[in-house]
């Protein structure tokens, strides 16, 4: 027997949720649901086209998740729900899922929209569902390697993800090509990155702290800074069992000082007042204009991923490297972004589905059997090479 998944939204990571869905996850049924109906429906032809089997049912429909009507009557019967929706709109929806006796995950990318999501713990346990925010790729994949080299070493000290989604080339004036919706960029260069420095829970401004990466020729050498959400929970849940978590964005060189420089300027404010009295909406004209000069159809992207855990195992120094590099996939058309986004929460959903994870809303990186997942996540695409040393 199979199962029954809906997705809420049909843009970029929420059709490659689908197909995943489909193709790897015992599904019954995969519903692919968006605001817009065409959208929705584009989506689930796209999906079909890809896949040879017909054991699956797809189905595109119209639904509004914000209108909660509309949303709980889509829902009704799924095992589980997927958000690839704005995630301010996580935590209605969770609350939707558990009322319908549905497992929730999503793709996150807010720290306090996760905290609220997980004060409904009770609600699910008493539904026998689970609860599973922040699943994507940073955060979510990062972390769970993290979490995963935490748990194979006796005594571990030190945690840091570094994360990235790049073309393949430096282009354009930020070396950079837009992969995902603004605002979830725009809120990863503002406010905090919530760390564990020294064993005690610190806040580091965003944009901060920038260090050279480097990676194998094909991409060569990096930059990484502070951003936030990226570490999601996981200073709360590993703190007194690190002494230092943190996580840093990865980019090619030199766009982290054009980044602060824009900040600087205002361009990221939703008004300026001048000091002649007038106001101006920067926010809006720079959003416009990154989403159509840096577009760069034409160039393909990549994703790199590192975890790096170090502390003692058997007594002796030991550090634990976890690299994942993923490309552009010409046979499915999807891209790295959408790839490593939505294939490590298919993965969760399908956990979820069987029952892996137990009722209650849990942080990722506490709530799933981590040596299943790592098993199971090159059945996804999900390749990651592993080092000790």
């Amino acid at each position: 027997m199979g199962y029954q998944y809906v997705v809420l939204g049909a843009g970029r990571q929420g059709v490659a949720l689908g197909y995943d869905l489909a193709a790897n996850c015992e599904a019954d049924a995969v519903i692919l649901s968006d605001i817009e109906s065409g959208r929705a429906q584009r989506g689930v032809e796209r999906i079909a086209s890809l896949l040879d089997s017909k054991n699956c049912r797809l189905e595109a429909r119209q639904c509004d998740a914000a209108d909660d009507d509309q949303t709980r009557e889509l829902i009704i019967g799924a095992d589980v729900v997927l958000s690839a929706t704005p995630y301010r709109l996580n935590v209605a929806l969770t609350d939707l899922a558990v009322e319908a006796g549905a497992s929730f995950c999503d793709l996150g990318g807010n720290t306090d929209i996760v905290r609220a999501q997980l004060d409904r713990h009770d609600r699910a346990v008493a539904a026998g569902v689970s609860i599973t925010p922040d699943c994507g790729l940073a955060p979510g994949l990062g972390n769970i390697l993290a979490a995963y080299g935490i748990e194979q070493m006796d005594e571990p000290a030190e945690a840091h993800v570094r994360c990235g989604g790049l073309p393949t080339r430096p282009v354009g004036p930020l070396g950079y090509k837009m992969l995902f919706h603004f605002q979830g960029l725009i809120n990863e260069y503002s406010g905090f990155g919530e760390f564990l420095r020294e064993g005690e829970p610190t806040l580091i401004p965003a944009l901060t702290e920038l260090e050279q990466i480097e990676f194998p020729d094909s991409i060569g050498k990096c930059e990484a800074a502070v951003t936030s959400g990226g570490t999601s929970t996981c200073a709360a849940s590993f703190n007194g069992k690190v002494l230092t978590y943190d996580y840093k964005t990865v980019r090619y060189p030199g766009h982290f000082a054009v980044i602060r420089a824009l900040f600087e300027l205002g361009c990221f404010e939703e008004r300026v007042e001048l000091a002649g009295g007038e106001t101006l909406k920067p926010k809006a004209v720079l959003r416009s204009l990154m989403e159509d000069r840096l577009a760069f159809p034409d160039v393909r992207d990549l994703v790199v991923l590192r975890a790096t855990v170090s502390g003692k195992h058997a007594g002796r120094p030991q550090t634990l490297q976890f690299d994942l590099f993923d490309q552009h996939d010409e046979a499915t058309g999807f891209t790295a972004m959408e790839r490593m986004t939505a294939y490590p929460t298919t993965l969760v959903a399908h956990m979820q589905a069987r029952k892996l994870i137990e009722p209650g809303a849990r942080p990722l990186e506490t709530a799933l059997p981590l040596k299943q997942y790592m098993a199971e996540a090159p059945r996804h695409g999900i390749n990651i090479a592993v080092k000790r040393f």
